[in-house]
């Protein structure tokens, strides 16, 4: 399949979800995973309406930033965020996702140039207790939250996750909604972004309440390991 023919389809998937589950549609981003993917394939998704790019590696992130300068692109952060790169990651995304501790968040706020927008962030909860993933528990949530919200240059928006893979819808769905549930009880409505939801569980996402879907796989094929 063409990357164009790949984008209706997840379109059309995004919009039929939400209208299954009673929801709007343009409630829900599509952010194009492009990490490992070259800079051609960005430029075909954003000839095809696509905005917003999602990378997880800095240095390669940067690369492709240089080369598509002419573009109107809003950059997402959403891999592992080592703290030698908090100052590039401050200086050049408008958004990161993967934010699991007051260190790096207090390095993002200091990094982040003030002629710039504050920064929204995602706080990376690890939703289904897993050793090898990053993030921070539920219990850790409330008070990481009141924390960030007194650092000046960040914007906090919601929280992300990235569960373990299951087959079955059902299981699919519940550290989804156990995440929103807890977002639920802070009572805090400038979270308004739940972004979650891949290639292999987009419909359990949309129908517990994703506003941002990080889609790779389903948009540019199946991706190499970065160099």
């Amino acid at each position: 399949m063409t990357i164009n023919q790949r984008i209706k389809r997840v379109r059309s998937q995004i919009e039929g979800y939400c209208l299954d589950c009673k929801r709007d549609p343009n409630a829900v981003l599509l952010l194009a995973v492009s990490k490992t993917k070259p800079v051609s394939d960005i430029v075909a998704a954003y000839e095809l309406g696509v905005r917003d790019f999602g990378e997880n590696y800095c240095q390669e992130a940067l690369a492709k930033q240089q080369e598509l300068t002419d573009y109107d692109i809003t950059w997402h952060f959403i891999g592992p965020i080592q703290a030698n790169k908090t100052k590039h990651i401050g200086q050049h995304f408008s958004w990161v996702h993967s934010v699991d501790s007051l260190k790096i968040a207090k390095r993002l706020s200091d990094q982040r140039p003030d002629y710039l927008a504050p920064l929204n962030i995602c706080l990376q909860v690890n939703v289904s207790g897993e050793d090898t993933k990053s993030g921070i528990t539920l219990a850790e949530l409330p008070e990481l939250c009141q924390t960030i919200e007194t650092l000046p240059r960040l914007k906090l928006r919601g929280v992300m996750a990235i569960p373990a893979p299951q087959d079955d819808f059902e299981q699919q769905r519940m550290p989804y909604r156990l995440l929103v549930q807890a977002v639920a009880k802070l009572k805090r409505p400038e979270l308004d972004t739940f972004s979650f939801g891949m290639s292999g569980d987009l419909k359990a996402a949309i129908v517990e309440g994703a506003t941002i879907v990080r889609i790779g796989t389903a948009l540019f094929g199946v991706r190499k390991n970065a160099v």
